[in-house]
């Protein structure tokens, strides 16, 4: 990928939300929701702090995060949509 986000910014990936309830019944794409949970792609350094400091960001790549459905800002890079988010618009890491 050819993105590095800057500051407290990462990069997301939507991971998409399951199409067949648990009674096997299809639910077609223009009926779902924008998912609200996304693999974080890449992390920023982090933001400076009142003395200057950076402070390291909270998550890293690789963790799977909640946020809301419609925060950050849609980008699309080798075909590929992604969201770009301050870790702010973050809510929760998801352990595994």
């Amino acid at each position: 990928m050819a993105l590095r986000p800057l500051h407290d910014r990462v990069i997301v990936k939507r991971l998409e939300n399951e199409t067949t309830t648990a009674s096997g019944i299809v639910i077609p794409d223009n009926a779902t929701e924008k998912p609200d949970q996304g693999e974080i792609l890449a992390v920023g350094p982090g933001k400076k702090n009142d003395k200057g400091e950076v402070v390291a960001l909270g998550v890293q790549v690789g963790d799977r995060v909640l946020f809301g459905k419609y925060s950050g800002q849609a980008v699309k890079i080798d075909g590929q949509e992604l969201l770009v988010l301050k870790e702010d618009d973050l809510f929760a890491v998801v352990e595994k």
